[in-house]
């Protein structure tokens, strides 16, 4: 007869662990969805990740989420035909309810009448746990490098 193992119960670190990789898990779907909403042109999508006080520091543009949902989706649907959006190394920094993000990104977009275009840059964000859900509480869009091919 095969003995079954016994199993050892959660200790109070493993469960602190987990809550932290959950934490983790959540903080980089919501940063996988900005990517899906912005080159999707998904409104709400893109809302549901920015708590509704946030603001987002793209350079060109500073505001909150309303406002650069309706930047962003001019300035795609006025210089590209589409766009794609893709991060790459994520670090994420957990102190309780409060994260600190650095997100590596990759744009690329076929634009209209003109080369296409490739940027790298980095996500820099706080995210916050408000009523059991994270979102950006402000991110900074560093641009790095560009070039048109």
């Amino acid at each position: 007869m095969n003995a079954r193992p016994t199993e050892t119960p959660l200790t109070a670190r493993d469960t602190l662990r987990l809550r932290e990789l959950c934490d983790r898990q959540d903080i980089l779907d919501c940063i996988h969805r900005y990517c899906r909403a912005v080159d999707r042109f998904d409104r709400d999508l893109l809302l549901s990740v920015y708590h509704p006080d946030a603001i987002d520091d793209h350079g060109v543009f500073v505001g909150g989420p309303e406002a650069f949902a309706d930047w962003a989706f001019r300035y795609h649907k006025q210089f590209q035909e589409c766009s794609h959006h893709m991060v790459t190394n994520h670090t994420c920094e957990l102190d309780g309810d409060t994260a600190h993000t650095e997100t590596y990104w990759l744009f690329s977009g076929i634009n209209r009448g003109g080369p296409s275009s490739l940027h790298f840059g980095r996500y820099l964000d706080r995210f916050e746990r408000r009523g059991g859900k994270w979102a950006i509480a402000a991110r900074a869009c560093i641009i790095e490098w560009h070039a048109a091919l």
